[in-house]
């Protein structure tokens, strides 16, 4: 691990969501112990009242809760929260929920009395998929405000580039000389910090402007 994603991990904050006070201050203390920043809440109710962060972060989660079980919270927030992968713990775990769990995206599900190690790995693991969401996330930004950058013609010329036109037939479609083209086509590259059509296309997948198998190939240059 770089110095980097260490200071990253570190910095990370782990929420436990448990009614079971006992539970909440050992995990708690574990967490601590292992560098990172623990959050704890007897509710999901309460949990939910936290604001959202953007730094790494996963969730503890007991399955049985006093108000919204484990299993609502994880369907209330899963989609929207990507970055923080939950772990599910339970006292009484079955199939069923299991399967449930980890179908609906749970990177872990542990049956207490967990051994300690296997909560920190699972927590490891989790915190790095947040760090990786949050990275791309970011990216995702950030070539969106490099996009917004274009001008609307520029935008035109660049939908066309990655769909695999020539300049010759850019040109004919927007009513626009070759010249023009090539002129856009290099702003275009320059605005998006593009090296090659191929960076570009990379780059307009990303931002769902492009399917992911393009029909840009090698000769459109």
């Amino acid at each position: 691990m770089t110095m980097a994603a260490s200071k990253s991990q570190h910095q990370a904050i782990v929420f436990v969501v448990d009614d079971d006070i006992s539970v909440r201050e050992s995990v708690e203390l574990l967490i601590k112990f292992a560098g990172w920043q623990p959050e704890t809440f007897a509710s999901a109710k309460d949990f939910l009242a936290r604001p959202r962060i953007s730094k790494p972060c996963c969730l503890v989660l007991d399955v049985s809760l006093p108000d919204l079980n484990g299993l609502e919270l994880q369907k209330l927030i899963a989609s929207e929260r990507t970055d923080m992968p939950i772990i599910f713990i339970t006292g009484h775990g079955d199939v069923p929920t299991t399967v449930q769990a980890m179908k609906a995206g749970a990177v872990e599900f542990l049956t207490k009395p967990f051994d300690d190690e296997v909560l920190l790995g699972a927590i490891r693991h989790a915190l790095k998929r947040s760090a990786a969401v949050l990275d791309d996330q970011a990216e995702i930004t950030t070539l969106r405000s490099s996009y917004d950058s274009l001008t609307p013609r520029e935008q035109d010329v660049m939908r066309l580039v990655v769909a695999g036109m020539l300049n010759k037939q850019i040109g004919l479609k927007l009513g626009i000389s070759e010249i023009t083209v090539k002129a856009h086509r290099g702003k275009v590259m320059q605005k998006m910090k593009a090296d090659s059509v191929a960076d570009l296309v990379k780059t307009a997948v990303k931002l769902g402007l492009a399917p992911a198998t393009n029909p840009w190939h090698t000769t459109n240059r």
